[in-house]
């Protein structure tokens, strides 16, 4: 039988290196699969979220300030209550708010996607040292070392059951709840 301990290259920089290479992926495959819609939103979302736009947007306001009260020559002041600056304000607004949120509401599921992944591999882990250890005790009574009394080892022999620590946090959150 092989050894599984001669799988291992020690590459850990080849090992980055691939995983590096498959969180792209996985991130352009995703954006591939965006609506054109959905794209169009999420670029202007990134490009609002910058002090360019802002600077944009200012600059934008007190050029139509100063061509409303006739401060340009050959333009004729208008609008000198600025009320349609203000509809034009609210209109961008409404905008930029729907903007915002299909953006944060697109880097909400890239969050629960990775929170998911992190939490699988976290419990694979712990898995995989509960089952190292239960060979670590086999191979200590096989020497005749008597490990099953140290601090600890009699809960990290079992796995973690993710619905009883689940339950567990939410008995504690409802027997105190947060003010």
């Amino acid at each position: 039988m092989a050894d599984p301990a001669d799988a291992f290259d020690g590459d850990l920089a080849g090992t980055l290196e691939r995983n590096i290479e498959s969180v792209t992926r996985r991130r352009s495959a995703v954006a591939a699969g965006a609506s054109r819609g959905e794209r169009l939103a999420l670029g202007i979302g990134r490009r609002i979220g910058r002090m360019t736009f802002v600077y944009a947007n200012l600059a934008s306001y007190v050029a139509y300030v100063v061509a409303t009260r006739g401060w340009v020559p050959g333009i004729p002041g208008f609008d000198q209550d600025l009320y349609l600056l203000g509809t034009i304000a609210s209109v961008e607004a409404l905008f930029l708010t729907i903007l915002i949120l299909i953006t944060q509401n697109n880097a909400a599921v890239a969050d629960d996607r990775r929170d998911d992944l992190n939490l699988h591999i976290s419990l694979l882990a712990e898995h995989e040292l509960t089952q190292l250890i239960k060979l670590n005790l086999a191979i200590a009574r096989r020497l005749g070392i008597d490990a099953a009394d140290h601090p600890g080892i009699a809960d990290a022999v079992h796995d973690v059951i993710p619905e009883d620590v689940l339950d567990k946090i939410e008995g504690e959150e409802e027997a105190n709840p947060r003010a």
